[in-house]
């Protein structure tokens, strides 16, 4: 890691835009986040964070997906959102203002429900998966498919005023259901019209965490912490993670489940 004002050698050059994040990883860095395409799932409280930054960073390609509209209701902690947006597709709205954000990248917006059915066709060709979701279903259909084709996962989940998030590479490590098994979850339970509550400045600390993560995977930059579960409390103020073990009978990325 370079300090601060340190001097760094950069071998092509690379918009003014990064100039601040060059000397963490040189352009070869900022060249592996051109060439990354990204597909985050929820343009909402984690993906306004996550989107956010990974555009701002020069990620190329960004799709963004989500199925809801623009609610007021979403207003306190979805700031990729504005009161004008009221009423749109918020993958639409999303993936507008990352394109006023940073002109450079690409940024694709996909409306709709995912399913078993139509995941490989939203999100096959992106070398990263990004879950920032709301409900467990969908969350799971995302996790088993980046099992199921080698993806790095990037998970995150918030309420009020706390929040979690891991990355899971399932080829040297354990996998989302090694914690979390396929067995419904008591979350998974939970009347989709109930409202969960949330202060908005959780999804902007848990999200922009989940962002950091990613950028340190593509870049190579820093330490990657796969196969942690970190746990935020902004009540306490404390970061706490899990060490998770890979689960050899895991119904998902075990030996035995891959042949089935």
């Amino acid at each position: 890691m370079n300090p601060a004002g340190s001097k760094h050698e950069y071998n092509a050059p690379v918009s003014e835009r990064y100039d601040r994040q060059l000397p963490l990883f040189g352009t070869s860095g900022q060249n592996k986040l051109a060439a990354a395409s990204v597909f985050i799932a929820g343009a909402g409280g984690l993906g306004s964070p996550v989107a956010t930054y990974l555009a701002a960073a020069g990620v190329g390609r960004i799709i963004l997906l989500d199925c809801d509209t623009v609610e007021k209701t979403n207003l306190n902690r979805q700031f990729l959102h504005r009161e004008a947006d009221i009423g749109r597709p918020k993958a639409e709205s999303g993936a507008e203002k990352l394109r006023l954000l940073n002109p450079e990248i690409q940024a694709e917006a996909v409306c709709g429900l995912l399913t078993e059915e139509n995941i490989e066709k939203m999100a096959g060709d992106c070398q990263i998966i990004v879950d920032a979701l709301d409900n467990d279903k969908t969350r799971r259909i995302l996790a088993a498919f980046a099992v199921r084709t080698k993806k790095p996962y990037f998970h995150a989940a918030v309420s009020g005023f706390r929040g979690q998030f891991a990355s899971f590479h399932p080829e040297d490590g354990p996998c989302y259901f090694c914690m979390f098994s396929k067995t419904e979850s008591e979350e998974s339970k939970i009347s989709e019209n109930q409202t969960v509550p949330i202060v908005g400045a959780t999804a902007g600390v848990v999200g922009s965490m989940q962002a950091n993560e990613i950028i340190k995977y593509i870049t190579g930059a820093g330490k990657e912490h796969s196969g942690k579960l970190f746990i935020w409390d902004g009540v306490s103020n404390t970061l706490d993670f899990i060490e998770i073990e890979k689960d050899e009978d895991c119904e998902i990325c075990s030996k035995s489940a891959a042949k089935k």
